[in-house]
């Protein structure tokens, strides 16, 4: 765990953006620990990834389900192509 004083920390804001492990704010004059910060852990809790699952599931209740992603997107191409300029199979 570092230690840092208040002063260091209002020079360098940047040291909370970067941290990595404990950290524990102290007031050098009145020698007394003010704070501990601990570092957010972001691959425990990612948005995007949470939002894919949320919309996934209602896809697939809604009876929307895509196997091939490449084969979906072709599809989709030769579609709208269709529309645009009146091609038929």
């Amino acid at each position: 765990m570092q230690t840092i004083g208040i002063g260091e920390l209002q020079k360098n804001m940047g040291i909370l953006t970067h941290l990595t492990e404990a950290l524990t704010i102290v007031d050098k004059r009145k020698n007394k620990e003010i704070a501990v910060v601990y570092p957010v852990n972001h691959e425990e809790h990612n948005m995007v990834e949470e939002m894919s699952r949320k919309f996934k599931q209602r896809a697939k209740k809604r009876g929307i389900v895509i196997e091939d992603l490449e084969k979906a997107k072709e599809d989709a191409m030769m579609e709208a192509m269709k529309e645009k300029y009146g091609f038929t199979d």
